[in-house]
């Protein structure tokens, strides 16, 4: 099928956008109250100055506004025009398949921020410890590690500190007084961690002590290990208290917030599932939904 050629003469032409925004532009707000609602018109569609004015940034110059707007109508327009020519020259039957898209997309559309609206109204985003230990007992053979996990205690020092060897000595044995003192001084080092109960990744690790590298890390990322590296940017000092290999069954603590985001899911699925069923069912009792015989 040939298509027909948009007449120039319908196009917006620039010198008439101009006249319509010298029209347009005033003191105060960008559109007049008392000037029409509407901007431009393309046939029978009209668009509208609301439209225009809602996307035009606060402060904007005059200038700015002016070309934003002729832009605007001009993309505007040539939208409206290739539309219309579609409708002429396309087949009906590409039109009618085009349209049933458009109405399922926008059906898809409405129910489903309809059904997160409700989702979240639900507010039920509480997930037991009890509920978290039962799914991973019952699934820990999926929560295989992919990569080290290590817990560990490490600081950076200069690379002249003075005191180093009372810090590593305090950093081994880690008694109360040993925090303390550390605790004390900790405004001297670079960087601090004192949280070894905490899991992380080797990858982790490697990005917060630069000596340490992939190639390294076995040597160094050992349980009870300490190690001492250094670069010329400070000294790097590090207690490894427990370490989890590839293929290892990975702590909870680790995968608590995957297996947590896990149950919210699945308890939002069976939420709109029964959201679903209980609008069906509320249908048919009040004789709004009703299914034909087939074949009769």
């Amino acid at each position: 099928m040939e298509f027909k050629k948009i007449p120039l003469c319908y196009l917006v032409r620039y010198s008439a956008v101009t006249v319509v925004l010298t029209f347009l532009v005033g003191c105060g707000s960008f559109f007049k109250k008392d000037e029409p609602e509407y901007i431009a018109r393309v046939g029978e569609n009209y668009l509208y100055r609301d439209e225009v004015d809602k996307l035009l940034a606060k402060g904007i110059s005059k200038e700015d506004s002016a070309s934003f707007v002729m832009n605007y109508i001009n993309n505007w327009a040539s939208k409206q025009l290739l539309l219309d020519k579609a409708k002429i020259n396309l087949p009906e039957d590409k039109l009618a398949e085009y349209d049933a898209l458009v109405d399922d997309y926008r059906t898809d559309l409405y129910t489903r921020a309809y059904k997160e609206a409700l989702a979240h109204q639900s507010g039920d985003t509480v997930v037991s410890s009890s509920q978290l230990k039962g799914f991973y007992e019952k699934e820990k053979e999926n929560f295989k590690l992919k990569e080290k996990i290590v817990r560990l205690r490490f600081v950076e020092l200069p690379t002249q500190f003075l005191n180093k060897d009372d810090v590593i000595s305090k950093l081994k044995r880690f008694k109360k007084d040993d925090i303390s003192y550390l605790d004390s001084i900790g405004v001297q080092f670079k960087k601090l961690n004192f949280n070894d109960s905490i899991w992380v990744s080797a990858t982790r690790v490697i990005e917060e002590i630069p000596p340490l590298t992939f190639d390294n890390a076995n040597k160094h990322l050992k349980k009870s290990q300490f190690f001492e590296l250094e670069d010329a940017n400070g000294v790097y000092l590090a207690k490894v208290t427990d370490v989890r290999d590839v293929n290892d069954i990975a702590p909870l603590s680790y995968i608590e917030p995957t297996i947590k985001q896990v149950l919210l899911s699945r308890r939002k699925l069976d939420y709109l599932r029964k959201l679903e069923t209980e609008i069906i069912d509320e249908a048919i009792r009040k004789k709004e939904f009703e299914v034909y015989g087939q074949g009769e």
